[in-house]
């Protein structure tokens, strides 16, 4: 049995969506530039057939890829979640850190969610790991590449 792994709602309505599209969209898209490129005949030298079959086989492995992540989803409404001062997957975290001041703001999000320039990190993060569990005023250690650092909990969003 697979393990469940967490994921937002607007993560998975995200892989949905691109789904979705794929199926509808990309998947005929590219039966259709392999029938085209048949009625040129030799398959063996035209490189348009294999350009759309590398191209289909790199579609159905996306959709097999998503269609296994959203089974295998534990799917997370955070705004559903009793609010506390907790951090808490899907959880929105201010923190400050202590040596620089600088003030950061991270929603703790599934794997395939993760993107640091939207401020989304992976659960499996450092800092996420270090952020989970713990309360508005605690502060943290994490271990990053460039050092340690030391953040303070400012505030935690259920949004």
């Amino acid at each position: 049995m697979s393990k469940k792994l967490p994921m937002t709602v607007t993560g998975a309505a995200k892989l949905r969506a691109e789904l979705q599209a794929l199926k509808t969209k990309a998947r005929p898209r590219i039966i259709e530039a392999i029938a085209e490129a048949r009625m040129h005949g030799d398959l063996k030298e035209n490189s348009e057939y294999h350009a759309a079959r590398e191209q289909q086989s790199f579609t159905e492995g996306r959709i097999a890829d998503i269609e296994a992540k959203l089974a295998n989803a534990q799917i997370i409404d955070v705004t559903k979640l009793l609010s506390s001062e907790r951090v808490v997957f899907g959880c929105t975290v201010l923190l400050n850190e202590e040596d620089s001041k600088d003030r950061k703001r991270y929603q703790i999000v599934g794997e395939d969610e993760a993107e640091i320039r939207d401020s989304k990190i992976s659960f499996n993060s450092p800092i996420a790991r270090a952020l989970i569990g713990k309360l508005v005023g605690d502060t943290v250690i994490v271990k990053t590449p460039g050092g340690i650092k030391r953040y303070e909990i400012i505030d935690v969003q259920y949004i």
